[in-house]
């Protein structure tokens, strides 16, 4: 069997068009003036009003939902990590500063809010300009 041999299972159902005369009555059971009494009427569909509250915004919208980053302050690093550690996003993970997203481990950004006193050696993360200065002044390294 091919897709265009495929056929219903029922017969098609004429429309009822009422108003023709008979013996329907004045209104023929639809009331009397407005739009839903007038032939060809058309009501508006009800999504309208959720289409309406949608904020009008220009050009195409996409949602890039593959960049998961987190971002890390130089003074929760301060706080729970010891001085010569390695920070890369598994071990932030491991010391329950951040979390998985979805599964995977997220892109980290080290922020430079803070004072940094420890030597540490930062893998894998992006550094902000700020960061990256306190930490070489600390007597870390950045990979």
């Amino acid at each position: 069997m091919q897709l265009h041999e495929l056929k219903p299972k029922h017969k098609e159902r004429s429309k009822k068009r009422i108003g023709r005369g008979g013996k329907k009555g004045t209104y023929s059971g639809k009331g009397n003036k407005g739009q839903s009494s007038r032939a060809g009427r058309k009501m508006v569909p009800i999504i309208r009003e959720l289409i309406k509250r949608y904020p009008k915004l220009k050009g195409y919208r996409r949602v890039v939902l593959e960049d998961y980053s987190v971002a890390v302050n130089l003074e929760t690093l301060e706080k729970n990590s010891k001085a010569g550690e390695i920070i890369n996003p598994e071990n932030l993970i491991k010391m329950g500063i951040v979390r998985m997203i979805k599964g995977r481990v997220p892109k980290v950004k080290i922020l430079g809010k803070g004072k940094l006193t420890k030597q540490l050696a930062v893998e894998n993360c992006k550094v902000s300009a700020s960061a990256k200065e306190a930490i070489e002044k600390a007597g870390g390294t950045i990979k």
